[in-house]
């Protein structure tokens, strides 16, 4: 699912365990954002910058995903860093994600409907 389907959205809460994000919105909707771990890769939440309490009870005004692949580490590992830039009225939140592994596997953030 499109990270951008929360522009406009109203986000009525935010919980974080661990690497894992929901948001609840205000129209009913809740949405997670994690990865599925395999046994040789890791996906990780590495930083949030702003204050996730500024993204509660206004309209979202921004929703962007920005993806930077690192192939070349040292030959062996790959490295992919995933940004989510969330802003409202109050303030704005980069969520940022690191993904390894030896290449094969999966370093991607997945975020989809809770239904």
């Amino acid at each position: 699912m499109d990270f951008s389907i929360l522009k406009g959205k109203t986000i009525t809460a935010i919980e974080r365990k661990e690497d894992q994000l929901t948001f609840a919105c205000s129209d009913g909707t809740s949405y997670r954002q994690y990865h599925s771990q395999d046994c040789c890769e890791s996906v990780t939440i590495e930083d949030v910058c702003g204050d996730l309490e500024d993204l509660i009870g206004n309209p979202i005004l921004v929703a962007e995903e920005s993806v930077n692949d690192d192939h070349a580490t040292n030959g062996r590992e790959s490295n992919t860093w995933t940004f989510y830039l969330l802003s409202t009225i109050k303030g704005s939140v980069t969520i940022r994600w690191l993904g390894t592994s030896n290449g094969y596997y999966s370093e991607s953030v997945d975020f989809a409907e809770i239904t």
